[in-house]
């Protein structure tokens, strides 16, 4: 074949329009996308949903699930804390109404042994309102620096001071409404200081009662509120002036988080929890 040929034959085949597929063509006539089109992305599979598994589970799905207390388990297990602890004390260090009001708004998020530190010099010199507006803000933060938030609280416990003097006399309010009104403080507040100033029967649920709630069945919820309302329901009236104050020091040196010291718990016979090691 001469090139003069060659050629002539390649053109032909270049020009030779492509033969339509079938699927190519609709039945109107219509010109589709052939198979040189990008091809439709497939849809992924779903992906499955991941399944947690862990402590922070189990504490969920045993909120409710576990064996409810009997009246005389729950009047058993006080019995015991009291013969073991008569008068139970909040740990947090104060003078007065108004410093254990100061003193639990700065707790909040912090250890009471970290505020303790910081307010005992604190206190030396500002345990009323009028003293602390005294001091002023700026010099309030020196005095609490170690404790986070600090400058937060510092503009709260000002502002507190503040209304205390302007709508009640300087004085600490004696309802749970008038409590939660102040800047910085909510209904674990105002329980702690109706129970531990004025000796109302309230119960103030902090992250150790709420454990514990949960964890041994006494009192299971998913909220604070809830295990507070719970406890409110099975603690025998006269064990309610000290029952959260048992129960803090319950969670806090016995019922620990991680680690949690079954072998010494003066209530494991009793508890609900399914991990516990004795």
């Amino acid at each position: 074949m001469s090139l003069r040929q060659y050629t002539h034959t390649m053109a032909k085949i270049t020009r030779k329009p492509l033969l339509k597929s079938r699927s190519t063509v609709s039945k109107r006539g219509r010109n589709l996308p052939g198979p040189s089109a990008a091809a439709p992305k497939r849809n992924k599979p779903a992906r499955k949903p991941v399944v947690k598994t862990g402590p922070a589970l189990r504490a969920k799905k045993s909120v409710g699930a576990l064996r409810r207390w009997t009246s005389a388990e729950v009047r058993e297990a006080f019995s015991r804390f009291q013969k073991a602890n008569p008068d139970p004390k909040g740990e947090l260090e104060h003078l007065n109404p108004y410093t254990l009001l100061v003193a639990v708004v700065l707790s909040a998020q912090a250890t009471d042994a970290g505020v303790n530190k910081a307010t005992r010099a604190l206190f030396a010199v500002a345990d009323t309102p009028q003293k602390t507006l005294a001091l002023g803000e700026e010099k309030l933060r020196d005095y609490i620096k170690t404790i986070g938030l600090y400058r937060t609280k510092a503009r709260n416990v000002i502002a507190i001071s503040e209304k205390l003097i302007r709508e009640f006399g300087g004085e600490v309010p004696r309802t749970r409404a008038e409590i939660e009104s102040l800047p910085g403080a909510g209904r674990k507040t105002a329980n702690v200081v109706l129970n531990m100033a004025f000796g109302e029967r309230t119960i103030a649920v902090d992250t150790h009662v709420f454990r514990v709630g949960n964890r041994t069945g006494l009192a299971p919820g998913n909220t604070p509120l809830e295990v507070e309302l719970e406890l409110e329901r099975v603690v025998p009236p006269e064990f309610m002036l000290h029952a959260h104050h048992w129960l803090i020091l319950h969670g806090r040196y016995t019922c620990l988080a991680r680690k949690p010291r079954c072998e010494v718990c003066l209530i494991n016979d009793l508890c609900r929890w399914p991990e516990k090691t004795v």
